[in-house]
């Protein structure tokens, strides 16, 4: 039987609209970047959306993927240099060899640090072609196997590509083109650790951006804002695909990486690896995922939520009668920091003022004291000078008479 809503239901709904509209007027809800100039994005082969869809669709469950007898990777261009790791081979043009350098050093780490988490060797084989250019990159991909206008990486991971852009997609648009590279990378790693085995989008998309270390202010902003204004992306939609609109696209891949973060949080990794092998081994992703963590998705979602609603919304500390005294603390603190900073002016004044006193004292004192005055006697004229008074000189009496000593 469905409740009526309540006095307080009523009034915590009203509160959120009104809080989330003085949000939208102060600028703070921005649900991302502007469509002039979207945030650069990484993406796989199933980023391909159409343009005309509110939802970017991927083959169905049952369709068969792009596998890699369909997909071949395109020529090395001409004049190219190439880096054999072993594992690893990067193509770039010779003018680039210093930024690649850093990829290069990066490989191994990254490579360590995704088997670790998925707990199983994974890139055996990778090519990373490296474009100078998004429109360059453009040219590398496999014939018939296109990727979001959005993307400045992008991963073929059934072929083990990956394809990068030195340059940014927008010149104004942040570029970490090493964190672009582990993003690419952790993708390749998944189906790598999956053998190929299908997982729901917002799973592969959140994996690899949590890999791949990628904080962002805008995507917590973004987070935060749509669990305030009950705009969150039902994963079940995620799972069909992305939305092509910029602005919702921000939300799913907020959504998405806080998802698997959850799935990752501490003292659950066993769990996350648990995951990993029971796909592996053939399980359906709602089977294994019930079975590592004892929640099918549905469950998840709902867990999920209630955790995010915790984090990005202050409604229950609003209510909650410790928040009453945490607000009176911090405002005895407040007024108390602001007391002690006017009283450090009051006796810097005084002691500047005292200072001043004291020099005013001691110059009159010093105007009071006999004053020594030194006359130089002039010369005389013609410019002789007055001689000195000779020095005495001892004199003795001998025999009635004075002699001068010498």
């Amino acid at each position: 039987m469905q409740r009526s809503p309540g006095s307080r239901d009523i009034v915590l709904a009203v509160l959120r609209r009104v809080i989330f509209a003085l949000c939208l007027l102060t600028g703070a809800a921005w649900v991302g970047p502007a469509a002039a100039e979207p945030a650069e994005r990484t993406g796989t082969t199933e980023d391909i959306a159409a343009p005309d869809a509110t939802l970017a669709r991927q083959s169905p469950a049952d369709a068969p993927r792009l596998g890699a007898g369909r997909l071949v990777a395109t020529p090395i261009p001409p004049g190219f240099n190439t880096f054999d790791g072993g594992w690893i081979r990067f193509h770039y043009h010779p003018a680039d060899r210093e930024r690649v350098q850093a990829l290069i050093a990066e490989s191994g780490a990254v490579r360590h640090e995704l088997a670790e988490r998925l707990g199983v060797s994974v890139l055996d084989h990778v090519r990373v072609d490296v474009a100078r250019t998004p429109g360059e990159m453009a040219t590398f991909a496999p014939s018939g196997a296109p990727y979001p206008d959005y993307a400045a990486g992008v991963a073929y991971p059934e072929i083990g590509l990956v394809l990068l852009s030195l340059a940014p997609v927008h010149p104004t648009s942040d570029h970490d083109l090493v964190q672009i590279f582990r993003h690419e990378l952790a993708h390749v790693a998944l189906f790598d650790a999956l053998s190929g085995r299908h997982i729901p989008r917002w799973f592969n998309e959140g994996f690899a951006v949590f890999a791949s270390g990628e904080t962002s202010f805008v995507r917590v902003r973004t987070l935060w804002t749509a669990t305030v204004a009950d705009t969150l992306i039902p994963l079940a939609k995620l799972d069909a695909g992305f939305p092509v609109n910029e602005n919702q696209a921000e939300v799913a891949y907020a959504e998405a990486v806080d998802v698997v973060r959850y799935l990752v949080r501490q003292r659950e990794h066993f769990r996350f690896q648990g995951l990993v092998e029971r796909v592996r081994a053939g399980e359906d992703f709602d089977a294994a995922l019930t079975h590592a963590y004892s929640i099918g998705v549905a469950e998840l979602e709902l867990e999920w939520r209630e955790d995010v609603a915790k984090r990005y919304t202050f409604w229950p500390v609003l209510f909650s009668g410790s928040f009453v005294w945490v607000g009176v603390l911090g405002l005895f603190i407040v007024g108390w920091r602001k007391r002690r900073k006017r009283t450090r002016v009051t006796l810097s004044r005084w002691a500047l003022e005292e200072a001043r006193e004291d020099a005013l004292r001691e110059r009159a004192k010093r105007s009071e004291e006999p004053r020594v005055h030194i006359v130089l006697a002039r010369g005389q004229p013609g410019g002789m000078q007055m001689p000195p008074p000779e020095a005495e000189v001892p004199k003795v009496q001998h025999e009635g008479q004075w002699h001068t000593l010498h």
